[in-house]
């Protein structure tokens, strides 16, 4: 992200007035030194049993080397090659097996236990590090539009934390785009933000210990911007704050992946999330839904020519008029869940209802036995990008499968048979298809798999972000906007990331700006329909 000048210079920052936290200097100051860095380690003495082995040969049984182990069984190669050396575990590690009744003609050797001890040893274990995080002050966070809002210039606070008994954090230190600042003798720095351009400004912050290292060095982008409302006397300001230590609010999901902030004054609506459910209401007569609610039942189109449905099970018009009611109910009976699991992931709760309502209609079955499945029509491609992509979800869901043992690894590092079996579980349990249930569906399992869904859109906001890099040579917030990033997610959900990569490389040829206008023409042969995909969900 490409940083311009403050609108109000470093100058005019105002000291908080504050018996705990203050900036002592606020003169322009080359970068101060940096901070050390966490180095603390503690030796501790441990007992263990020390097994001691003598290597023989098989020949004369003469004696060849000694070697100590801390654990049972057999010395193993690398032990053999640390206490008898290179020529030694050369032959050890290559020697044919010996049949005992012949072992005088066996070449090589064998390994006797000579003893078992209790011995202590001195070990160096690593201690945890200080830490800061940073938040505000005297704001108000409005989630339908993930942004704080201030009524004055907003309190940046910089809160040290040391986890160590009998040790404190004595002083908060940073940059303002690289100018200098510090808080001496507190654990807590607080200091107003002026004004800034849309890019914001970058700030860098660490604490000091009495333990006499520091924390690491982190970063925060921090956007100030002032409402345009027209009303003088009513000023108020939109701030917004990207980093791994923001203690506030959860912000504009994948904002901070992407590093790229969120419109000013909030999110579009299709990518907000109301505070009640009931915003999320809808009552369009999707004729996919009406259909097979006629189909299983649930609504008694008998009077209708053809029972309401035309060839092909699709519905006519007195079909769709006779479950128009049947068709609201349902299409709205996940609106609560889905507004939880928005909350739970920071996925936008419109974003996730625009998604079914283009996927399924909200009717989590298997599209006309085709493999897409459930309310966001997951394929064994899909589920690929979320195990890969989402390595948090991926150790959750794991487990569920296979033994915890198995799971450590990552997605990548199993194997093909782990991988194919992990992806098909996955999407079986999107799949609400269930013969003996009520209307042939378990919505149990429909409910679950609304998280499952969230989780996957967060795979693709991270693949896509890695996509616009790799063929853009940025970052993804420095090669477009929040909005079109978003877009750019669908089309990598909708038709993978090879489209969206082709569409790339075609859009900024020349050096054109990556816009959903420049590259929505790039979708072309079979990657097409996502256009039509993203203008339908976005809208």
């Amino acid at each position: 992200m490409q940083r311009r000048h403050w609108k109000i210079g470093l100058l005019s920052i105002m000291i908080a007035i504050s018996n705990m936290a203050f900036i002592p200097n606020l003169a322009p100051a080359p970068a101060p030194n940096p901070p050390p860095g966490p180095d603390r380690f503690s030796v501790i003495a441990v007992e263990y049993t020390a097994h001691e082995w003598n290597l023989l040969a098989w020949k004369n049984k003469a004696f060849i080397c000694s070697i100590i182990i801390d654990h049972e069984g057999m010395p193993l190669p690398e032990e053999v090659f640390r206490d008898c050396g290179n020529t030694i575990y050369k032959k050890w590690v290559t020697q044919p097996p010996c049949i005992i009744r012949e072992y005088k003609t066996c070449e090589g050797y064998y390994a006797v236990l000579i003893t078992s001890q209790q011995k202590e040893k001195e070990i160096s274990m690593q201690l945890a590090p200080a830490s800061a995080w940073i938040s505000l002050e005297d704001c108000e966070y409005v989630p339908s539009a993930s942004t704080n809002i201030c009524e004055t210039l907003p309190t940046l606070v910089i809160t040290g934390q040391e986890p160590l008994p009998n040790e404190s954090i004595i002083q908060i230190a940073g940059t303002y785009e690289g100018e200098s600042f510090d808080c001496n003798e507190t654990h807590i720095c607080k200091f107003h933000i002026p004004e800034t351009d849309e890019d914001g400004a970058t700030v860098e912050f660490w604490s000091y210990s009495s333990y006499g290292d520091s924390s690491p060095v982190f970063t925060a982008e921090v956007r100030v911007q002032l409402a345009d409302e027209g009303d003088p006397d009513q000023l108020y300001w939109y701030v917004d704050v990207l980093s791994s230590q923001w203690q506030g609010n959860a912000v504009a999901t994948c904002s901070d992946s992407w590093g790229v902030f969120p419109p000013v004054g909030g999110v579009p609506e299709w990518l907000s999330t109301p505070t009640q459910s009931e915003e999320l209401s809808s009552d369009i007569p999707y004729t996919y839904l009406a259909a097979n609610l006629i189909l299983q039942g649930a609504v008694d189109a008998s009077s209708c020519t053809d029972g309401g449905l035309a060839p092909g099970n699709l519905v006519n018009q007195c079909g769709l008029e006779k479950s128009r009611d049947a068709v609201t109910a349902w299409q709205n009976q996940f609106d609560e869940l889905i507004l939880n699991t928005a909350n739970e992931t920071g996925v936008p709760a419109r974003l996730i209802k625009n998604l079914f309502a283009r996927e399924s209609q909200f009717w989590p079955g298997i599209f006309q036995d085709v493999g897409d499945t459930g309310l966001g029509q997951l394929t064994e491609n899909g589920a690929d990008t979320t195990l890969f992509w989402n390595p948090s979800f991926y150790n959750q869901f794991c487990p569920l499968v296979m033994d915890a043992g198995t799971c450590e690894a990552k997605y990548m590092n199993l194997d093909e048979e782990q991988q194919v079996a992990l992806r098909r579980a996955l999407v079986g349990s999107v799949d609400a298809t269930c013969e003996d249930c009520p209307l042939g569906l378990d919505l149990t399992q429909a409910d679950f798999s609304i998280g499952v869904f969230a989780h996957t859109m967060i795979a693709n906001c991270e693949q896509t972000g890695q996509v616009v890099y790799n063929y853009t040579g940025k970052s993804p917030g420095d090669a477009a906007s929040y909005e079109e990033l978003w877009k750019f997610t669908l089309v990598n959900y909708n038709a993978g990331g090879g489209c969206l990569a082709d569409a790339i490389t075609n859009a900024t040829r020349g050096g054109a700006a990556l816009t959903w206008e420049n590259l929505s023409p790039y979708l072309t042969g079979a990657c097409s329909g996502a256009v039509d995909y993203v203008n339908d969900i976005s809208k």
